[in-house]
């Protein structure tokens, strides 16, 4: 089982930025990657993906806005978020893709408000 920790997450103002940090604790480079968010009362949605060749893909709400990336050498993925609306308020996480229930981590807390 890999651990997965969150990280980055915060209070921003529409139109900012954030970026996101995921770190495993396994060796996971051959694993496709993805973020995910849940906003209060919501389900838990897809947000990226990443693939183990480093192919990326999008939720149709954030492409153009937000990329996806990672670093296999530190067990990391990142993902960067730009132009952040009020509707991208949510926990986010990080898993594979498609995700492993017994994977999921705390989250971190994304907060975008005037």
């Amino acid at each position: 089982q890999v651990q997965l920790v969150e990280s980055g997450g915060g209070l921003v103002q529409p139109g900012g930025s954030l970026r996101l940090s995921c770190a495993a604790s396994k060796f996971f480079s051959l694993s496709a990657m993805g973020w995910y968010r849940q906003a209060p009362g919501k389900q838990r949605d897809f947000v990226a993906g990443i693939t183990s060749g480093g192919s990326t893909y999008y939720r149709n709400s954030v492409k153009g806005r937000f990329t996806i990336s990672r670093d296999n050498a530190l067990k990391t993925v990142y993902l960067q978020m730009n132009s952040l609306k009020p509707e991208d308020t949510a926990v986010y996480y990080c898993n594979k893709d498609p995700p492993r229930p017994q994977n999921w981590g705390q989250g971190t807390q994304v907060t975008v408000s005037s």
